[in-house]
């Protein structure tokens, strides 16, 4: 796709919308006006009782559900999908190319099935991002070999047989790789990758503080599963250092105040 073309969607997005707003009738930065973005994001996505631009309703088998069985017979969970994500894929779309951007989505639309409690399959990916069962194992087959972890239906027997992409993306955040890095290594936007740490620090914070794992998925608004695997990853890489750089991101996000490292195997 050209860049014209690009510019061009990236122009009629309802984030670009609110980010020239902040610029031209607000007088922020641009980099100003990234941050209160990113921060509503945050603060009303999964707020609202219908869908946002780019999702859809899709209708996947339950998590847990066998094989061998007609689909009569087998029992379906309705998930939203989210398969445009906006500002967010339009950057990676115009950073990497229309095949990283599609492997970005089947990732993230593998992962929201999964927190939802349902599995999809190659043709259910084939047939919502509008390409060819071929062109999904040909992208599956590549991920596989960057040993990035795919849940879809027949692997995921539990969570710990492999981790989703947000699990993988804050697993390296913690080994110490910048976000440039991650960025390069995972195709994922400089914007997605923020957000999933963002979230990550939040979620180990509350569980240090003693909030439960229900407790922290209803006050974040996210799914249980992934507070279920933030915990998990931060168990397996706990270490001094990853104890370090989560206070350091604790004490950015107080505004320079004094956090003390967290103890020792969060909860």
């Amino acid at each position: 796709m050209k860049q014209e073309q690009i510019k061009r969607l990236e122009a009629k997005t309802a984030e670009q919308r609110f980010l020239q707003m902040l610029e031209q009738d607000f007088d922020q930065a641009p980099r100003v006006a990234q941050v209160i973005l990113e921060e509503a994001q945050d603060c009303f996505w999964g707020q609202r009782e219908g869908l946002r631009a780019g999702q859809m309703r899709v209708i996947l088998v339950q998590r847990g559900e066998g094989h061998g069985r007609g689909l009569r017979e087998t029992k379906t969970k309705e998930v939203v999908w989210t398969v445009d994500g906006g500002l967010a894929d339009r950057d990676v779309l115009k950073r990497q190319g229309r095949e990283a951007l599609r492997h970005v989505r089947i990732q993230r639309l593998l992962g929201e099935a999964v927190e939802q409690g349902a599995m999809a399959t190659q043709e259910d990916l084939a047939q919502v991002l509008q390409v060819s069962v071929r062109t999904i194992k040909r992208d599956c087959k590549q991920l596989q070999e960057q040993r990035v972890y795919l849940p879809t239906r027949g692997k995921v027997q539990g969570i710990g047989r492999g981790q989703t992409h947000k699990a993988q993306i804050v697993g390296r955040w913690l080994a110490g790789e910048t976000y440039d890095q991650i960025t390069l290594h995972t195709h994922h936007s400089l914007v997605s990758v923020q957000r999933y740490i963002r979230t990550f620090v939040r979620v180990i914070h509350m569980s240090q503080q003693g909030f439960s794992e229900d407790q922290i998925a209803l006050l974040m608004e996210i799914s249980r599963p992934l507070v279920k695997e933030y915990l998990a990853v931060y168990r397996q890489n706990d270490s001094p250092e990853c104890r370090e750089r989560l206070a350091a991101q604790l004490q950015r996000r107080s505004g320079g105040g004094v956090v003390q490292p967290p103890k020792k195997g969060a909860q």
